[in-house]
């Protein structure tokens, strides 16, 4: 279902100044109340905006009207990455550090490598000194990284994730300088973020049943 022109700009009013009463933006764009009614019933049906009583409407941050499919960008989270000049123990203790299960690895700002604890426990294994191994030796390079765009849809990286059994993918910016793409790392898309999304859904549900 398209938006029309008026619900698309009672969304822009919701983002720029929400929490916002009806009555308010009703006066931004003079109209009734009363007239506005319909299109409050389809925006929160759609999720694009949430209402709660006594403080008005907001922006629903996790569901964005885009060909009616939500996007990596929109829930996405921040990407965690390091240098590839990282030791093995460095990157060890980034990891338990904010608790992540992958580490992304850049050159220059390009995305360069990927490493999961699993790799790191194989080399800690192996006895080696971790303090002189550069993380660039045992990380998972490109092309073979698995890596989303911040316009795919939720569901082609669910898919991705799915398929290649991953908990994560780098989110990349792709641009050209000198002739060659650069992945710029922009976020990070995990299992998290599906079963924050999902629950989402359900408690949307759950609340238009109720009302």
């Amino acid at each position: 279902m398209q938006l029309t022109e008026r619900q698309r700009e009672i969304v822009e009013i919701i983002k720029k100044n929400g929490p916002i009463t009806g009555d308010e933006i009703a006066k931004m764009i003079y109209i009734t109340r009363s007239a506005l009614r319909t299109d409050f019933s389809i925006l929160k049906k759609m999720s694009i905006i949430k209402s709660k009583q006594k403080v008005g409407y907001t922006y629903n941050e996790a569901f964005v009207e885009s060909n009616n499919k939500t996007l990596v960008k929109h829930i996405m989270g921040m990407p965690i990455t390091i240098d590839e000049s990282y030791s093995v123990y460095k990157t060890v203790l980034l990891m338990f550090e904010k608790d992540i299960g992958t580490i992304f690895i850049t050159k220059d700002g390009n995305l360069s490598g990927i490493v999961s604890r699993k790799d790191l426990l194989r080399i800690a294994i192996g006895k080696r000194d971790i303090e002189q191994i550069p993380i660039n030796l045992i990380m998972t390079r490109m092309p073979n990284i698995v890596f989303s765009t911040e316009d795919e849809t939720i569901e082609d990286c669910v898919k991705k994730i799915i398929e290649h059994q991953i908990d994560s993918v780098p989110v990349v910016r792709i641009t050209e300088k000198n002739g060659k793409e650069i992945y710029k790392v922009v976020g990070r898309f995990t299992k998290t973020n599906v079963s924050k999304l999902l629950l989402d859904i359900l408690e949307n549900k759950n609340k238009e049943k109720n009302e």
